[in-house]
C-alpha cells in the first residue's frame, strides 16, 4: 500500500516538473520568434545644414570669336607661312598671292602721276609768267583766267593719280594676308597654287580660344529666380558663379561668369539661351565640346535633407519611413525640393531629429518591429557634389562594363 502511494506521488512530481519545463520552454521559443520579427535596417540622422542651391544644364563650348579670311585682291597662293591648327597672333603673315601684276601696277601708276606732276607744274610756271604780263597790262585778263583753269584741271589730275598709286600700291601690300586676331587656325586652308578670288575664296578660319564661351539654355522660372537673386545680391558677380564639368566628368578648375542673354524665349522651347564666359588660359576648351553647366547663387539656410534612397511613391504620395520612438517603423509624408547630390532638400514632413531608414525598405511597412543600425552618410557613400555623383556613376558603369 504504501509502495503504491509513493509510486503516486513521484508520478505527480515528474508530471509537474514536466509542465514546467513545456512552460519554460515555450516562454524562451516566443521571446525568440518575436526577436526574429524584427525587420533589420540601416538609418541614419537627417542631414540638417546650409545648402547651395545649383542647376545643371547641358552646354556647348563656343569661341568668343570666329573670322573667315578672304583675300582682298585675287590671284594664285604663292606662299604659306602657316600650317593648319597652330596658334597665331594678330598681324602674323599667314599667306602670299602672286604679286607681279601689283607691282606693274604700282609702276604705271607712279608713272602717271610724275608726267600729270609735270604738266601741272608747267602749267603754273605759265600762269605765274601770265599773271606778270596781266600787271603790267601786256596781255588780255582772259587768257590769266584760261590758264588760271588750267593749273586747277591738272591739279586734279595728279590728285587721281595720287589716289591710283595709292590704291596701286594697298592692292600690293594686299597680296600678303595677316591674321586679323589672335587665335587657332583650323586645318581646312587653302593649299599653294590654289587661285583665290577678292572677297570669295576663304583662305582659312581663325577662332579665338582665351575666353571661350559655354552656351545653354535656361527656363522661364529659372530666368525669373536667378533676376530675383541678382536683385538680392545688388548685382554682384558672386550671384551666379558658374563652372562647367567636361565629357569626362571631371571639373573645369576655372570658374566662369554669365555674360549674354538673348532677347527673348524661344517661341518653340520656351527657354532663353544664356552664354557664360571662361577664361581658356591654356587652351584646354575647344569649340565644339559638350559640357555640363552648374549655375549656383542661391543658398538655403539649415536645410533638411534625407538621401534620395530613402524617398518612396505611391499613389501620388511621397514619403520616408523614420524609426519610432517606440522603435517601430514610422512613415511620414514628406514635401521634396531640390536634388543636392546623393539627397532631396525637403520643404517639410520631417524634423532634424528623425532617422531616417535609407537600407532594407524592400518589404518594410509602418508600425513594423526594427533592428536598427546607424549608419552615417560617409558609411553610405553619400555626397552634396552633382559633379562627384556623376563621375562616380560612369566610373561605376565603365566597370561593370569591364565585368561583362
Amino acid at each position: 500500500m504504501f509502495s503504491i502511494k509513493r509510486h503516486k506521488m513521484m508520478t505527480f512530481a515528474l508530471g509537474g516538473l514536466l509542465a514546467t519545463s513545456v512552460m519554460l520552454g515555450g516562454c524562451g521559443d516566443g521571446a525568440k520568434q518575436q526577436q526574429s520579427q524584427a525587420v533589420k535596417v540601416k538609418a541614419m540622422q537627417v542631414v540638417q545644414r546650409d545648402v547651395p542651391l545649383s542647376y545643371e544644364y547641358a552646354g556647348q563650348v563656343r569661341g568668343l570669336d570666329e573670322v573667315k579670311v578672304l583675300p582682298r585682291v585675287s590671284g594664285t597662293i604663292m606662299e604659306k607661312y602657316i600650317t593648319g591648327g597652330q596658334f597665331v597672333k594678330e598681324g602674323q603673315p599667314l599667306f602670299k598671292i602672286d604679286s607681279r601684276q601689283y607691282e606693274s601696277a604700282v609702276l604705271s601708276a607712279r608713272a602717271n602721276l610724275a608726267q600729270s606732276e609735270a604738266t601741272l607744274n608747267n602749267a603754273q610756271i605759265d600762269l605765274q609768267r601770265d599773271e606778270a604780263l596781266l600787271a603790267s597790262a601786256a596781255i588780255a585778263e582772259q587768257t590769266v583766267t584760261t590758264q588760271r583753269a588750267q593749273v586747277s584741271q591738272y591739279e586734279a589730275i595728279v590728285a587721281a593719280n595720287e589716289a591710283m598709286l595709292k590704291k596701286a600700291q594697298e592692292d600690293l601690300d594686299d597680296t600678303v594676308v595677316y591674321a586679323p586676331m589672335d587665335g587657332r587656325i583650323d586645318v581646312n586652308d587653302v593649299a599653294i597654287g590654289t587661285y583665290a578670288n577678292a572677297g570669295q575664296t576663304v583662305l582659312v578660319t581663325i577662332g579665338s580660344i582665351d575666353p571661350v564661351y559655354v552656351q545653354f539654355s535656361i527656363s522661364e522660372m529659372e530666368y525669373l529666380k536667378f533676376m530675383h537673386l541678382h536683385e538680392l545680391n545688388k548685382g554682384s558677380a558672386d550671384s551666379a558663379v558658374v563652372t562647367i564639368s567636361l565629357s569626362d566628368g571631371r571639373e573645369y578648375p576655372i570658374p566662369g561668369t554669365l555674360s549674354q542673354a538673348d532677347r527673348a524665349l524661344s517661341e518653340s522651347t520656351g527657354t532663353l539661351a544664356v552664354k557664360a564666359t571662361l577664361p581658356n588660359p591654356k587652351g584646354m576648351l575647344l569649340p565644339g565640346m559638350f559640357a555640363r553647366v552648374k549655375l549656383g547663387g542661391e543658398t538655403v539656410p539649415n536645410a533638411l535633407l534625407v538621401p534620395q534612397r530613402a524617398v518612396q511613391q505611391a499613389l501620388e504620395k511621397t514619403f520616408v519611413i523614420v524609426v519610432g520612438a517606440d522603435g517601430k517603423s514610422e512613415i511620414k509624408a514628406v514635401e521634396l525640393g531640390d536634388k543636392v547630390g546623393s539627397y532631396y532638400l525637403v520643404n517639410s514632413g520631417i524634423t532634424a531629429s528623425d532617422r531616417v531608414v535609407v537600407e532594407g525598405l524592400t518589404k518594410l511597412q509602418g508600425n513594423m518591429e526594427l533592428a536598427v543600425t546607424d549608419v552615417t552618410p560617409q558609411d553610405m557613400g553619400f555626397t552634396f557634389d552633382n559633379s562627384t555623383q556623376l563621375a562616380d556613376t560612369r566610373s561605376v558603369t565603365a566597370k561593370q562594363g569591364a565585368n561583362k
